[in-house]
């Protein structure tokens, strides 16, 4: 892959393609790296095939996650106020998937009589074309600005516009990342944005254990299905021979790093061939692979975590069990 440091020309769907600033790596990259040595994980990216994404979908919907109506809850409760305090010309929006909760925000914007333009910054191209023609029909007056491309493969390539900028993180989308990387990332992220402009995050509490481990195991088991499908996308992707009733699904909280650790667990000693890259693995019955963390932080953890970075606290939104917090912060 070539890197440019500019954004290419309108594909045919309508999005802006946004060229990456430094190289990531591929699937085939990411197996020979970090599931064939130990300890052995994968990137949580590659859940999210059409049924990985619909599981997830069914997920926050489950009566024990309560991220995603939480961190909703609030936007629904503050969103008015948040477009009060920045009055962004362009919201941008990082991981916007189908912008499901960024509609509380075009709501306050309509509520009040304030215009703006809106660039959801996805990899996926179907959630971005299939947002952008529901919120077409929905907020006409909405300026539509689809991007595509992974926000890990760097953000300088993202296009300015004219005026204030809204940069918008939800669903605590930050806690997959390691703390130092957290950090790393929403410096990067400064870096690009304007004295004036404003970003808001979504971050997951440290909280009681019961509440978090029955979160990630649901009754239901939807959690331990979506989990599992990780190695469906692995034997279609790499024609590898994962026997998916020979691993479990386990999600606990690691309290010294105060996270989530989700993973695979082998029920027995086995071989798995990985046919398109030519390799096996040798699994002892016990081993696992981690297939996500999912960090939690603490009220002033999240507010030192954006003040490294060099952000200045605007706001911090949070509910009256302290579970969930928006944070308004700017450069």
């Amino acid at each position: 892959m070539q890197i440019s440091t500019k954004f290419s020309e309108i594909e045919e769907s309508g999005c802006i393609a946004i060229m990456p600033t430094r190289m990531i790596p591929n699937m085939h990259d990411d197996v020979r790296e970090s599931l064939l040595n130990q300890p052995r994980s994968l990137s949580p990216k590659y859940f999210y095939d059409e049924r990985g994404s619909e599981l997830f979908d069914q997920i926050c919907s489950t009566p024990e996650y309560y991220p995603t109506r939480t961190e909703n809850a609030l936007l629904e409760k503050y969103a008015t106020d948040i477009i009060n305090k920045t009055k962004p010309e362009q919201i941008l929006e990082l991981g916007s998937g189908y912008s499901v909760k960024t509609r509380r925000l075009f709501d306050a914007c309509q509520n009040i009589s304030h215009n703006c333009s809106y660039a959801p910054f996805d990899v996926c191209e179907e959630a971005l074309v299939e947002s952008a023609k529901k919120l077409a029909k929905e907020y006409q007056w909405l300026n539509l600005k689809p991007l595509l491309g992974d926000y890990n493969a760097g953000l300088g390539n993202l296009p300015a516009a004219n005026g204030s900028h809204l940069y918008v993180f939800l669903g605590s989308t930050i806690g997959n990342f390691e703390r130092h990387e957290a950090t790393a990332f929403i410096q990067e992220l400064y870096k690009v944005m304007r004295v004036g402009d404003h970003f808001l995050i979504g971050v997951d509490r440290v909280k009681e254990n019961d509440v978090l481990h029955a979160a990630y195991n649901d009754a239901q088991g939807i959690t331990a299905e979506f989990n599992l499908n990780v190695l469906h996308v692995l034997n279609r992707e790499l024609h590898a021979n994962f026997d998916i009733d020979e691993f479990t699904h386990s999600a606990t909280f690691n309290t010294d790093e105060e996270r989530i650790e989700m993973r695979l667990i082998s029920n027995s000693a086995q071989k798995v061939q990985l046919n398109k890259l030519n390799e096996s693995i040798h699994f002892e019955e016990g081993e696992h692979i981690v297939t996500e963390i999912s960090q939690k932080y603490t009220h002033s953890g999240i507010e030192e975590m954006l003040t490294a970075a060099n952000f200045s606290i605007t706001y911090h939104y949070e509910d009256e069990d302290s579970y969930f917090s928006l944070v308004l912060a700017s450069k």
